[in-house]
């Protein structure tokens, strides 16, 4: 049987959220509370947990789409035994440092990623981003952003006087 995996009811002030890093591939075996993915919006991070043992049978929504409260993305099969045996795929090389803008010159970033770019001033391309396929993650801005206090700090000053 097909059970559908479905974001959770998201804050009434929150419309919509961004899929951030699935955990599992589609023919992989899942658990009741095996984390499959994490969604963020921006006030909170959420992880979507598996709620029936099976195979992933399949994933609808890929890391960094948008979604809604209550959108199906995946489907866990309950009758499922486990991965089939899957022909090698060809593996590319990954470029050292890959781009922070997507292809629309938007940056690879979730909602409260570039909330707080915005807030701060700050130039994505200033910080290193260590979220999958390049993408900048709020980590990254607020480890950014508590490394450089001191520095910070000194330019407020600078400002008041």
């Amino acid at each position: 049987m097909l059970v559908d995996v479905k974001v959770p009811v998201l804050a009434e002030s929150i419309s919509e959220a961004t899929l951030m890093n699935w955990h599992k591939k589609p023919g992989d075996t899942v658990s009741r509370g095996d984390s499959l993915i994490d969604i963020e919006t921006d006030k909170v991070t959420l992880e979507v947990s598996a709620l029936n043992d099976g195979v992933l049978a399949e994933i609808l929504k890929q890391d960094g789409e948008m979604v809604n409260s209550n959108e199906v993305i995946a489907r866990i099969d309950t009758e499922g035994k486990g991965a089939a045996p899957r022909p090698a795929a060809k593996v590319e090389q990954a470029p050292e440092q890959q781009s922070l803008m997507e292809e629309g010159g938007e940056i690879k970033a979730s909602p409260a990623v570039r909330s707080l770019l915005a807030e701060h001033k700050l130039d994505a391309s200033s910080i290193p981003a260590s979220g999958k396929d390049g993408r900048l993650t709020k980590e990254d801005v607020v480890n950014y952003l508590d490394s450089n206090k001191p520095a910070v700090a000194a330019l407020l000053q600078e400002l008041k006087d």
